[in-house]
């Protein structure tokens, strides 16, 4: 009796190592943390850190000449909150946030996050058209806004869309195109019709409202939504994708530790929007779970205040799109700054590898770092580790971050197998609540057993590394041939006189689609297509070579850097009328 079940134990324990064999050459993935999940919104997560950390120093925005420790940003965010309770403001109101990077915006969205209020991030660059929709979509009842941004006046869009809303009272205000909007709150000096000053807010606030504040957050749940995120609008309309303070809380606890800010005290140099989830979640999120410092070194892009920023301020943190860092890299070259840079983390969009040697090379970093992920995703969903090597690093994305599950599958939904692509699907806490108002499409990518399908092409190596091959959408097919636009942008990348390459499938009578490419050269430098397909001729397939070449001065992008492809497909074919 004894021998034979030790032989059927044998035949067992044979039969799982047969299945576990067989199942691990599949691209599924279940990455299992070390360390739980922290039960925390954001707001509590400021006042545990202040217990220990209240007199570090949280933010320092160098075009303000303003910095602010730990326990000042609790206090003014509870103040705020206090101020807007004051005014009518109630827990789970929606609250948008449109302003640039200032040091208002990041208290603002402390505020929010005290008061039970979801924070909707506005894009600074929105216009008319788009504050209607992202307004109506998700009923804001209140905006705190900038003054002046380049050359928007935000007051002058809002009264454009309600030529008569300010005739009303604050925080009373009345219209029938944007019926949920109540209360303008302007970051300004200057007192404008119909709105509140956010330093008049802030004067609002007294004992007992402050002390609301704190009581209140009891009463705040963890799985509550905290953030929307409204999607970059590549392929056209936004969606609005609503967040938790779950989520935001973990996914920026576990992008800090990934980046080694448990080990360090980092000064963080922030180029990217802080409405994005680059911005919010990679910057604010995962600064505050260690007490790191951002710093803000203008308030949008500019490549000559960022590098002077980085070279005062002395940060050893850079974060950035790839566009972001092509245009520092193009302005190192000149300047020659000495730099102090110990890690660069890229995202937002694929990074190609000759770009990751120009950040190692010309700004002196020590690390370059990749991070995927996208806003329905919370932020991050791969990462590289501390230890990557180059290869690994420039390469791949990066391991999938804890407590998270992926698996590749076909267009049969199958998993397919280790080094084979498909689409991309993540499951797990930091996947989005739902898109705000919109169930059909809430379905279409989060299905009833939880995977989110991120429409991005993927492969997995074998020692579990993700690797992007591009967008589903972006995918051009020449012939019956499959055309993954980003090898092509890769290769081209490393030719020396072109600082971003940008592939895009246009209609071909014979082919179906024929490959298009558009450049942005040094000091403007022309190439003709004969020159681009002899540069890429023995390097890529003769079918994935370029028919149609086109020099532009700049691309269409989002604010989070991403390039907006259908725009310059849509460009190039009203040209061709």
């Amino acid at each position: 009796m004894f021998r034979l079940t030790s032989i059927r134990k044998i035949v067992k324990i044979e039969k799982e190592t047969i299945w576990c064999r067989k199942y691990s050459k599949i691209s599924y993935l279940n990455k299992v943390g070390n360390e739980p999940l922290r039960p925390l919104t954001l707001g509590k997560l400021l006042e545990e850190i202040c217990v220990e950390h209240g007199k570090k120093t949280a933010i320092i925005s160098c075009h303000q000449e303003e910095k602010m420790e730990f326990d000042e940003v609790l206090y003014q965010a509870d103040r705020l909150a206090a101020g807007m309770l004051k005014m009518g403001f109630r827990q789970g109101d929606m609250v948008g946030l449109w302003a640039p990077n200032m040091i208002e915006w990041y208290i603002s969205f402390m505020a929010c996050a005290r008061a039970g209020f979801v924070m909707a991030g506005l894009n600074p660059q929105y216009q008319q058209k788009e504050m209607e929709y992202v307004i109506n979509k998700v009923g804001i009842r209140g905006i705190i806004c900038g003054s002046i941004f380049r050359k928007q006046n935000f007051y002058e869009i809002l009264e454009s869309v309600c030529p008569k809303m300010f005739e009303g009272k604050p925080g009373k205000l009345e219209n029938e195109r944007l019926p949920s909007l109540k209360s303008v709150i302007m970051i300004s000096k200057d007192k404008m019709r119909g709105t509140d000053r956010y330093t008049d807010v802030l004067n609002m606030a007294d004992d007992e409202g402050m002390q609301m504040v704190r009581e209140n957050q009891k009463n705040i749940k963890i799985d509550d939504p905290a953030n929307i995120q409204f999607t970059s609008g590549t392929t056209g309309f936004s969606k609005a994708a609503v967040l938790s303070h779950f989520s935001a809380v973990n996914n920026g606890f576990y992008i800090g530790k990934r980046n080694g800010f448990h080990r360090k005290h980092h000064k963080i140099c922030v180029q990217n929007p802080l409405f994005h989830a680059y911005g919010t979640i990679i910057g604010i999120a995962a600064a505050t779970n260690f007490a790191n410092t951002l710093v803000l070194p203008s308030d949008g892009h500019d490549p000559k205040k960022t590098l002077a920023v980085l070279q005062k301020e002395k940060c050893t943190i850079l974060y950035g799109t790839p566009t972001m860092y092509v245009d520092l890299i193009d302005l190192q070259k000149k300047r020659k700054e000495n730099l102090h840079i110990e890690m660069a983390l890229t995202g937002g969009a694929s990074c190609s590898p000759q770009l990751f040697k120009d950040i190692l090379n010309v700004l002196q970093v020590k690390k370059v770092r990749s991070i995927y992920g996208l806003s329905e995703s919370t932020a991050s969903a791969f990462q590289s580790l501390e230890d990557d090597d180059e290869l690994r690093s420039t390469s791949t994305v990066g391991p999938l971050q804890e407590h998270l599950e992926a698996k590749v599958i076909d267009e049969k939904g199958q998993i397919v197998p280790i080094g084979v692509p498909g689409e991309l699907c993540i499951r797990g806490y930091s996947t989005l609540l739902e898109y705000y108002g919109d169930e059909e499409k809430t379905k279409e990518v989060k299905g009833y057993d939880g995977w989110l399908r991120t429409g991005d092409q993927f492969v997995f190596t074998e020692d579990g590394y993700g690797v992007v091959v591009g967008r589903f959408k972006e995918m051009i097919i020449r012939g019956g041939e499959n055309i993954y636009p980003k090898e092509i942008e890769d290769y081209l990348n490393t030719h020396p006189d072109i600082l971003e390459s940008h592939v895009i499938g246009l209609p071909h009578a014979r082919l179906g689609e024929e490959v298009c490419v558009c450049l942005r050269t040094k000091n403007g430098q022309e190439f003709t297509v004969k020159e681009i397909q002899d540069f890429c001729r023995g390097k890529l397939a003769n079918f994935k070579i370029p028919s149609i070449v086109k020099m532009v001065d700049s691309f269409p992008t989002t604010t989070s850097g991403k390039v907006q492809k259908y725009k310059l497909v849509q460009l190039l074919l009203d040209n061709k009328k």
